[in-house]
């Protein structure tokens, strides 16, 4: 399993691509006015899957940008994977059903579990479970409360209805650009024995080499935003140092 993926970041509010810092909606920065003509050009850059995120969605509990994650997933040969006010069965098989590749719950893991749990025993391993992680407990509602749930805890239990890759953000690092938590990340991969893809701080190319290490431990992949849209490096130079590097 040390295969390592390049999910490079889009995230979506007011049918813009923007950033925030540390989830905050009060911090944002605009880098594009379309969503499809980013992915596109993340497609051409050699990426194999590409994350979306509807901020907007994740705000009000229902799908508000998914018309560019379908156009997305219907126009390009990249795979998608899309979070966001994913709240019902409805808003899965929705997705699932017009082409995209892997579903991400949040908040909804620890809001509503019976239902998590159900989605997981439904479309296994279309189900990517986001652990949004704050001093290795997990936050909620898009951060904006921490609970009282190890992440660790929270993904054994899952494992046990199906769970197959867990995303996960080390709140701290997100946006930051400070370089990823990866002794977080890896000990949670060691402890599920599971696929995780690890969300925030990634900076540099030394990063995703330095994630890339933990690949035959568990460590599937990381997602990249701000890197990317600060100019840092490319899809394309990240895809080739993960490729060169591989072991």
């Amino acid at each position: 399993m040390s295969q390592f993926t390049v999910y490079p970041a889009i995230d979506m509010r007011g049918g813009k691509c923007v950033r925030l810092v540390q989830g905050d909606y009060d911090q944002e920065t605009v880098y594009g006015d379309s969503p499809f003509d980013m992915a596109s050009l993340f497609s051409k850059q050699g990426a194999s899957w590409i994350h979306m995120v509807d901020l907007d969605g994740a705000k009000v509990g229902k799908r508000v940008n998914d018309q560019y994650v379908l156009q997305v997933a219907k126009e390009l040969p990249s795979k998608v994977q899309i979070g966001g006010g994913i709240r019902t069965k409805e808003d899965v098989a929705y997705y699932l059903e017009n082409g995209v590749d892997r579903v991400i719950l949040g908040s909804a893991a620890i809001k509503d579990p019976e239902f998590v749990k159900e989605m997981l025993r439904t479309y296994g391993a279309k189900i990517a479970i986001g652990l949004d992680a704050k001093d290795g407990y997990v936050a909620t509602e898009g951060w904006l409360e921490t609970s009282n749930v190890k992440a660790t805890d929270l993904a054994l239990e899952l494992i046990e209805h199906g769970a197959e890759t867990f995303i996960f953000t080390d709140i701290a690092t997100d946006g930051m650009l400070s370089g990823p938590n990866v002794e977080a990340v890896s000990e949670l991969a060691r402890i599920t024995g599971k696929n995780v893809i690890a969300s925030g701080g990634v900076s540099s190319l030394a990063d995703l080499v330095k994630l890339k290490e933990f690949a035959t431990a568990g460590v599937g992949g990381a997602i990249v935003g701000k890197a990317l849209y600060t100019n840092q490096f490319t899809v394309e130079e990240a895809v080739k140092e993960v490729e060169e590097n591989a072991r």
